[in-house]
């Protein structure tokens, strides 16, 4: 009898521990065949994602039907179509947010075809082409790697984050992108700063070093969000243990310079290395934990990094997106990791690509 007691003791111990490990469940959205980059939403929640662009995909972008668990090209055939005789096509997609009056933005890095990278909006309840906004070299030089963004209507900019490693390139010259709505000037700024660089903290999954030719890949600056007010941004490398903001209406004054910008930026909080990043209206961020098949949150309160959700199938979290119809965060596992680049020339990727979804600890702040 007591020993029969005392295995159900550390039974019940061992469960009230597992639980205590995560502080949300992680449910299992959809799963599709194609692997999942970032997330965005219609104006009535549908969800629209792109396909990673590492894995090369025919289709950049879809919207996705629960209910048939299928997609369909957004905006349609046509924009996902590459062709020589004009460029009003996605050539290669990550970062797409959407914002408060239904526009989902799309970051074209334009690395696949020659042409020039942009970002595309599409309204989503007039079904049409909002407007485009060309990025020029002097922006995007050619190492850039445009890949996530805030889209803050209320200064009126889009302030993208470049990690730095296209083309070669190798984290060293990552940088945000500022990008004015009204006129689409572009300026780049924070280029190589103690901010945006990676630092030596190399990814490491089951032991694997995430590196290409035994050189480890060091990614700047990367996961990116705003407060509920667009008072503050938030980013960070990828590779690199802190999370830092500054204060939006800095970040986008061209009277400042980088080191006055520099001098305005505050070390956040602690965070493992991370894709992408989204925050609630308490302000708790919440990023993708590269390595541990996991999203981490920094409590708004003491700034303490947790673990939120976590799943076996988490396989590189990579985007991170709230959707406001229905009060659930979105994460996509992409298995970047698995990718040839990283393993000997050949991709050992597996289907399905998972799609999760979990509560935010509070009321999720849409359109970042």
């Amino acid at each position: 009898m007591k020993k029969t007691s005392l295995l159900l003791s550390l039974f019940t111990s061992v469960m009230v521990v597992q639980a205590q490990k995560t502080l949300a469940d992680a449910e299992t959205y959809a799963t599709v065949d194609q692997a999942v980059g970032n997330i965005a939403f219609t104006h009535d929640g549908q969800l629209v994602y792109s396909h990673h662009p590492f894995f090369a995909p025919e289709i950049r972008v879809v919207k996705f039907d629960k209910n048939t668990n299928t997609t369909t090209a957004f905006p349609n055939l046509e924009w996902n179509t590459p062709r020589a005789t004009d460029d009003n096509y996605l050539s290669n997609v990550l970062g797409i947010r959407n914002d408060e009056n239904g526009v989902v933005w799309m970051i074209d890095m334009a690395q696949r075809d020659n042409v020039t990278p942009k970002i595309v909006g599409w309204n989503t309840k007039t079904d049409a082409l909002e407007r485009i906004y060309y990025l020029p070299k002097s922006s995007v030089p050619s190492i850039s790697q445009p890949n996530d963004m805030v889209v803050d209507t209320k200064h009126g900019y889009f302030i993208i984050a470049d990690e730095g490693i296209g083309n070669g390139g190798d984290g060293s010259k990552a940088a945000f992108i500022i990008v004015d709505m009204k006129t689409g000037k572009t300026r780049r700024v924070l280029e190589g700063t103690r901010t945006t660089k990676p630092e030596n903290t190399p990814t490491v999954i089951n032991g694997k070093h995430l590196a290409v030719n035994g050189k480890d890949l060091l990614i700047g600056n990367d996961g990116i969000t705003a407060d509920a007010n667009f008072e503050y941004i938030y980013y960070g490398p990828l590779n690199g243990p802190k999370i830092y903001r500054i204060k939006t209406v800095d970040l986008v004054n061209e009277a400042l310079t980088d080191a006055d910008l520099n001098s305005r930026i505050e070390t956040y909080s602690d965070k493992p290395n991370n894709g992408g990043m989204s925050i609630d209206k308490e302000g708790n961020l919440y990023l993708t934990a590269l390595e541990t098949k996991s999203v981490a949150v920094v409590m708004a309160k003491d700034r303490s990094v947790k673990t939120m959700i976590q799943d076996e199938n988490m396989v590189w979290p990579d985007g991170v997106s709230y959707n406001h119809v229905d009060g659930y965060m979105y994460v996509s596992a992409a298995q970047v990791n698995r990718g040839a680049a990283f393993n000997k020339g050949t991709s050992i990727a597996t289907r399905p690509f998972y799609i999760f979804r979990f509560k935010p600890l509070a009321t999720g702040v849409s359109f970042r």
